[in-house]
């Protein structure tokens, strides 16, 4: 069957920053610009310029200085938006403006005051205006999951007549089910006349911890866009992780039967930039670039894992440029891992030395949770010095390595009497 090739849309240096605590200076916006494009991105949006004079500069830096990505700008569906965003991007090689409008009527009534046919008058005026500026550009219908379907099917058609390429319908506060979301672009694409004209395009938030999946379900239904943050940061509970996305699509490639152009090798590195940078760590059981994406602790995994890692990896380390797996040691950990980490560490013990060593191991664990591998040499040292104690005074020796010892009895004398 044949593979599509989906658009990489990465919004970490738009919504992704106004997420609050995230917040980037400009020479930060243009190393984590620098970062992507390594990545392999295919379309970075920059900012949202209207927003401040900073941000409009630093779009306009990154369009200047990032060559090989479509470098995108926001704008709302009014003049004064759709002008800045040219400005910013005028120097760019391949430029993007990406202007939106909400349609669902509770965004129309009680955000905009506007009606339908006033939202609909909007967009096209936006996209014939941004169209002046660039052959290049992206409409989004705010809240289009909860739209009316009638009528964002007439927005639809009515902004990629007016010459719109990208047509994004995002789920803007993460309501939906993967399933609702199947269906909701395959309706979309199959009642606008003119879909074939433009590519669709999916923007899910997490609000109910279901934006990847959404995300998927969008691509399944014909979505040829994605729109990703670096480690899922974004508005309220974040957008769908550029990572998890990108190594779904790869790890089930028998099932979404789609490709990217991403450097996985690079994703976490890219991941690890944006946490220094924004001094926002990533949480330790996130998935692809979390510190315990690859680490194991309980024996029968890290067993398993020693014997053929795909026991409990479904992808290499390697595969989002994490090093190795992790063998943590831990109460929780088996003899097998001890073994392995101490000769990691250039310690090749014998049966009973690995057997010391892990009971000296869990015992210390209980305290400490987690072992480390200055934990381990020491407790190495111990046994070893133990041992050559035992050769010397043997009892001495057991008694140091935790050896019961029995005490010795004086011998009973037979047929002497004491004088």
């Amino acid at each position: 069957m044949h593979e599509s090739r989906v658009v990489i849309f990465d919004t970490t240096l738009r919504d992704g920053e106004q997420a609050p605590g995230f917040s980037l200076r400009t020479d930060e916006k243009l190393l984590m610009a620098r970062r992507l494009d390594d990545l392999g991105v295919d379309v970075i949006e920059a900012g949202f310029p209207i927003a401040s004079a900073d941000d409009a500069d630093a779009v306009r830096l990154v369009a200047t200085t990032v060559r090989r990505p479509v470098v995108a700008a926001l704008a709302r569906a009014c003049a004064v938006d759709i002008e800045r965003a040219a400005w910013a991007l005028a120097p760019a090689a391949r430029a993007r403006i990406h202007t939106f409008i909400a349609t669902s009527d509770l965004h129309l009534s009680r955000k905009l005051h506007i009606t339908r046919d006033e939202c609909l008058e909007a967009a096209i005026a936006a996209v014939r205006l941004a169209r002046s500026h660039t052959d290049d550009v992206q409409f989004s219908a705010e809240d289009a999951t909860r739209s009316d379907v009638d009528f964002l099917c007439r927005v639809v058609e009515a902004v990629i007549t007016e010459g719109c390429t990208t047509v994004n319908l995002p789920d803007t506060v993460g309501y939906s089910t993967p399933d609702e979301l199947f269906e909701f672009f395959t309706a979309i694409r199959g009642r606008v006349p003119n879909a074939d004209r433009a590519v669709f395009s999916t923007h899910c938030h997490d609000d109910l911890g279901m934006a990847t999946a959404n995300t998927l379900a969008a691509v399944r239904a014909g979505a040829g866009q994605v729109e990703v943050a670096i480690n899922g940061i974004g508005e309220r509970a974040g957008n769908a992780s550029c990572e998890e996305v990108v190594m779904a699509m790869r790890v089930r490639r028998d099932l979404l039967r789609c490709e990217t152009g991403i450097r996985t090798e690079a994703l976490f590195a890219t991941s690890r930039t944006l946490a220094e940078l924004t001094g926002q760590d990533v949480q330790a059981n996130k998935a692809i670039v979390g510190r315990n994406a690859f680490a194991h602790e309980a024996g029968i995994h890290q067993d398993g894992v020693l014997k053929d890692r795909r026991t409990y990896e479904i992808m290499r380390p390697q595969d989002v440029g994490v090093p190795a797996t992790t063998l943590v040691l831990g109460k929780h950990s088996g003899r097998h891992a001890v073994k392995q980490r101490c000769e990691d560490l250039g310690h090749l013990l014998d049966r009973l030395e690995v057997d010391r060593v892990y009971r000296a191991m869990i015992v210390r664990a209980d305290a400490q949770k987690t072992i480390t591998d200055e934990d381990l040499q020491q407790m190495v040292q111990s046994v070893r010095a133990s041992a050559q104690a035992d050769v010397a005074t043997p009892a001495a020796g057991l008694a140091a390595a935790g050896v019961p010892v029995p005490v010795a009895r004086p011998k009973a004398t037979v047929g002497v009497r004491p004088r």
